[in-house]
């Protein structure tokens, strides 16, 4: 097997990608990755090799993804926006030996030290710029003889994704060929699912992992035709949507709390979408009934994690029922459990246990952090807290300790604190998640000055912006005398007020 595979059997001429207003046949899509497999290949990439991707969403983020993982080698997607010290630590991490890096990420590649990156042998870059390596032209990889997909075993690593997850501050988990094709597939079994005549609308970034298994992926094994945008923009959705006859539409829960507020949409702006999804954060019950109300769109919610590849839930194709995120689908077994360990009762709280071949192998290098989550006999536990009904719909309560959700992405305090300590100014830290109108969540930080110095604010946003990636920056930041602490001398972040 080999999950690059999933491109195969579609008819030459049906549209996969629609990329800035140009479109590419499956047959161009297919001949193009394997040009680029042979290109790839002839420099020396090949099986167990790991390459950083550091793509928006578009053409060369798909060439490339499924390129990479044709040969056998391991697709590492990062977030192009990140500051350079961010991305050293994470290709220093993995031991990427290649990155690919594009226009959004040029700027922030000529300023990343990679003299401190022995590993990284090749830079492929989409445009050439100065910078500190050497850069190979990504088109000139194309135009040479194309090199066949080779077969894998599916427990075969296939994709490292940063996460925080349930386990901390960020770090590598590890997905096989065999983890994201189960959930492809357990994907396909819901009640709603995407068929070969959908266009889909993918704004929702490729290097997330719903943007990656859920919008990319199942729209690609499905045949469908993918209508790529880099960023979100109410108007140019709705002008999408008219233009393109959009199907299916995956977002965030701010992309959608955006929409229910927008007073440029009509009653029949939505009138081709077949299927609203969501999920990577808490919807606001408030803006699912608003989106009822003004354009007849039932939402369906999911749940999800990265490290189950990522679908456990979902409510697509089922009676709406406000605050669900619906029903445990096919090939995943669930369970709610005590703090013993021991399945609760219907109705009661318990954690979200998950069980199936989607379940991820574990984080890279990290042993210890992997024992927490996965249990001998290969349970997932989440951190979640849920109750269920007598139909099975399950319904989020609570969720990882600490975690903070920003427009859908993972933020641990943890790393943010550990930032901004370093700040020759901070004696001590605190993080927190707060409520936020826009993106759900947002972070802030409560900041003990060290004795005999001065900071503000915008200094410590400042300082932030250039080592943490932008969601992941404080928000607010307000200054304290000290911080609220139980008698072992453990931040009480709760208290945080």
């Amino acid at each position: 097997m080999n999950l690059a595979h999933l491109l195969d059997g579609h008819p030459d001429d049906h549209i996969a990608v629609v990329d800035r207003g140009r479109s590419i046949s499956y047959g161009e899509l297919r001949r193009r990755i394997g040009e680029l497999r042979g290109g790839l290949s002839r420099l020396g990439i090949g099986r167990g090799d790991r390459v950083a991707l550091l793509c928006a969403n578009g053409q060369p983020f798909i060439e490339t993804y499924f390129a990479v993982l044709g040969l056998g080698g391991v697709v590492v997607p990062m977030n192009p926006h990140s500051p350079a010290p961010e991305l050293e630590r994470e290709i220093a991490t993995v031991q990427a030996v290649a990155a690919v890096v594009d226009e959004r990420a040029a700027t922030v590649w000529q300023s990343l030290d990679t003299g401190s990156l022995p590993m990284l042998r090749h830079a492929i870059v989409t445009r050439l710029a100065g910078g500190a390596a050497d850069q190979i032209s990504f088109d000139g990889l194309f135009g040479g003889d194309a090199v066949d997909i080779v077969d894998v075993d599916p427990d075969t690593l296939a994709v490292l994704i940063f996460t925080s997850g349930t386990a901390g501050s960020p770090r590598p988990a590890m997905l096989s060929h065999g983890n994201l094709q189960a959930n492809i597939d357990q994907g396909r079994s819901a009640e709603a699912r995407i068929n070969s005549d959908d266009v889909v609308y993918a704004v929702l970034p490729m290097f997330h992992i719903f943007g990656l298994n859920v919008v990319l992926a199942l729209t690609l094994a499905a045949g469908a035709t993918l209508v790529v945008e880099q960023r979100f923009d109410a108007s140019a959705l709705i002008e999408a949507i008219s233009d393109h006859r959009i199907t299916v539409v995956p977002g965030a829960p701010p992309l959608w709390v955006a929409l229910s507020n927008f007073e440029g949409a009509t009653a029949d702006s939505f009138a081709s979408v077949r299927l609203a999804l969501t999920g990577a954060a808490k919807m606001p019950e408030d803006a699912i009934r608003r989106l009822h109300d003004r354009f007849g769109i039932d939402l369906a919610e999911g749940y999800g994690l990265t490290e189950a590849s990522p679908i456990v839930t979902s409510s697509a194709g089922l009676p709406l029922k406000v605050g669900s995120v619906g029903k445990v689908l096919d090939g995943i077994t669930v369970r709610l459990v005590d703090d013993d360990d021991e399945d609760v009762l219907m109705g009661d709280a318990g954690e979200i246990w998950v069980k199936g071949p989607n379940v991820f192998q574990g984080y890279l290098d990290d042993p210890a952090q992997t024992a927490r989550v996965l249990t001998d006999d290969g349970w997932l536990r989440t951190g979640d807290v849920a109750v269920t009904d007598e139909d099975g719909y399950l319904y989020l309560v609570d969720r990882a300790k600490d975690l903070i959700i920003v427009s859908g992405f993972n933020v641990y305090p943890a790393e943010v604190e550990e930032v901004i300590a370093a700040h020759p100014a901070v004696t001590e830290v605190g993080v927190a998640g707060v409520p936020d109108a826009l993106t759900g969540e947002s972070v802030k930080a409560w900041v003990v000055v060290r004795q005999g110095m001065s900071v503000d604010a915008e200094a410590i946003a400042e300082w932030c912006g250039h080592r943490l990636a932008r969601y992941k920056c404080p928000a607010q930041v307000v200054f304290v005398d000290l911080l609220p602490r139980n008698a072992g001398g453990k931040l009480l972040r709760r208290a945080l007020t």
